[in-house]
C-alpha cells in the first residue's frame, strides 16, 4: 500500500504545478493566428501522464531516493510554472496561437528554455513516475511526453518564426527549447 506522504507529495506538486495557470489573466481577445494540430502533441503528452497511472501504482512505496528526486522535481516544476505563467502573462492561451499584439517573451525562464511550460510539465511528469510507475511504464511514458512535446514545440516555433523572422531565429540559436539538449 503506497504511504499516506506519498500521497501527499503528489497532491501538493500537481496543486503547486497547476495553480499559476488556473490562476492566470488570459487575453480575452481571439488569436489573430491559431494552429489546431498542436493539440494532437497534448493528446500524446496525456496518454503519458495516463501511462503512469498504470499497473497498480496504489501499491507502490517508493524508495527514499525516489522520493527526494520526486519532491525536488515538483518544486522545480512549481517555480518553472509560477515563473512562466508570469512571464507570459495575458498571452498564455492553451492553443498553439499568436494574438495581434503578440510580444517574443524572452525574460524570466525563457532566458533559459523557450519553452518553460513544457518543462515544468516534463518535471511532473518524472516527479510522478519517480513516485508512482514502474520503469516499463515510466520510460514509455517519457517517450510519448517527449514526442508530444516536440509537435508543440514544432508547431509553436514555427508561429513564432512566422511573426517575429530573424528575432525568434537568434532566440532559438541561444536557447534551448525545453530540455537542456534539445533544440
Amino acid at each position: 500500500m503506497t504511504p499516506p506522504y506519498v500521497c501527499a507529495i503528489l497532491i501538493a506538486g500537481w496543486v503547486l504545478w497547476v495553480t499559476p495557470f488556473l490562476l492566470s489573466r488570459r487575453t480575452g481577445t481571439q488569436a489573430q493566428r491559431i494552429d489546431k494540430r498542436a493539440r494532437w502533441g497534448i493528446v500524446i503528452q496525456a496518454v503519458g501522464y495516463t501511462l503512469l497511472l498504470q499497473g497498480k501504482f496504489w501499491q507502490r512505496s517508493p524508495q527514499a531516493w525516489q522520493t527526494a528526486l520526486a519532491i525536488f522535481l515538483f518544486a522545480i516544476a512549481a517555480v518553472i510554472s509560477w515563473t512562466a505563467s508570469r512571464a507570459l502573462g495575458r498571452q498564455w492561451r492553451f492553443d498553439a496561437g499568436l494574438n495581434a499584439d503578440h510580444e517574443l517573451v524572452m525574460a524570466g525562464p525563457y532566458r533559459f528554455v523557450r519553452h518553460p511550460i513544457y518543462a515544468s510539465m516534463f518535471s511532473v511528469l518524472l516527479g510522478t513516475g519517480f513516485l508512482m510507475s514502474p520503469w516499463w511504464l515510466f520510460i514509455p511514458a517519457i517517450i510519448l511526453f517527449v514526442i508530444g512535446a516536440e509537435i508543440r514545440v514544432r508547431i509553436e516555433d514555427k508561429l513564432l518564426a512566422a511573426h517575429f523572422g530573424d528575432k525568434h531565429a537568434e532566440y532559438r540559436r541561444r536557447v534551448f527549447a525545453y530540455i537542456s539538449f534539445l533544440r
